[in-house]
């Protein structure tokens, strides 16, 4: 598996809904940041899936290197 590409140095805030699911792109390489588009098809990285519990603002990690995925745990500060 090959290393992500760091779609932006700092988190994306997203305002999402309760009960609806998200794709986060964990390749990097999507055009639809924060979301996977599919572009990830021979990376050997696949999307990360999560359900909304509420509708809020959440931080979607952008340099794809968050242990807390799909969310920002301030990794990007260490890049």
């Amino acid at each position: 598996m090959s290393e992500p590409k760091i779609a932006q140095k700092a988190p994306y805030p997203v305002q999402v809904e309760a009960g609806k699911s998200y794709h986060w792109c964990s390749c990097g390489h999507s055009a639809n940041q924060p979301f996977c588009d599919g572009s990830h098809k021979g990376t050997g990285m696949t999307p990360v899936r999560f359900e909304a519990t509420e509708t809020k603002t959440v931080y979607l990690c952008g340099c794809k290197h968050t242990a807390n995925q799909p969310f920002c745990d301030g990794s990007h500060s260490r890049l």
